[in-house]
């Protein structure tokens, strides 16, 4: 077995374009945990999360063999990209949503990031216990917003990022996370569930 230890993802996958199978083998064993793991909590279900995660390595390895992966230095970002768009093709066939949703003319250029949310040092103990109630609560969203909170608050992306990598602009992913906050909101108020972060 050859030892990947100080390889990158970046150089295994163009390794494995080159023909290494071994290299990919690797590149699966790194990234599949991280990827199921985002896969589960958007969809939910473990038999369909196992079909979008085996659909997904599919079109990873197709792509990678038709050469449309180049090194940028973000293969963990290609995938989710990847595993985000097999997930949003899926739901576009079951497509039965009763949660709100922002129109299409939404605008949301004024809303204030630190009014969705304050990740202070200070706040992470009280702040944590409202990530656990959000986490309680998750399986009521609608996958598009279910899929931004888990990218900003359980991967810590910036809104710059979950829109490079959800293929949509910064104020739709802000959009889906105001709208993930309305409808989370809205359970907790009727659960009686406290979920205001602390401030700084």
């Amino acid at each position: 077995m050859k030892n990947f230890e100080s390889t990158t993802d970046e150089e295994l996958a163009l390794r494995y374009v080159r023909g290494d199978n071994k290299a990919f083998d690797e590149l699966l064993a790194r990234n599949q945990s991280k990827l199921f793991t985002y896969i589960m909590f958007v969809v939910r279900d473990q038999e369909l999360a196992n079909d979008i995660f085996q659909d997904t390595f599919v079109k990873v390895i197709t792509r990678l063999q038709e050469g449309k992966y180049t090194d940028s230095g973000k293969f963990s970002y290609w995938i989710t990209r990847i595993a985000h768009n097999v997930i949003m093709d899926w739901y576009r066939l079951q497509r039965n949503e009763h949660i709100i949703e922002p129109t299409e003319d939404n605008d949301l250029s004024n809303l204030k990031i630190n009014s969705v949310v304050d990740t202070s040092r200070e706040c992470e103990m009280v702040n944590e216990q409202v990530l656990d109630d959000v986490r309680r609560m998750m399986d009521n969203l609608p996958a598009p917003q279910r899929e931004v909170v888990y990218m900003r608050f359980y991967q810590n992306l910036s809104f710059k990022e979950i829109a490079n990598i959800t293929g949509v602009s910064i104020n739709t992913a802000l959009g889906r996370m105001r709208y993930a906050i309305l409808n989370l909101r809205r359970m907790a108020k009727e659960h009686d569930i406290e979920l205001a972060m602390m401030e700084r």
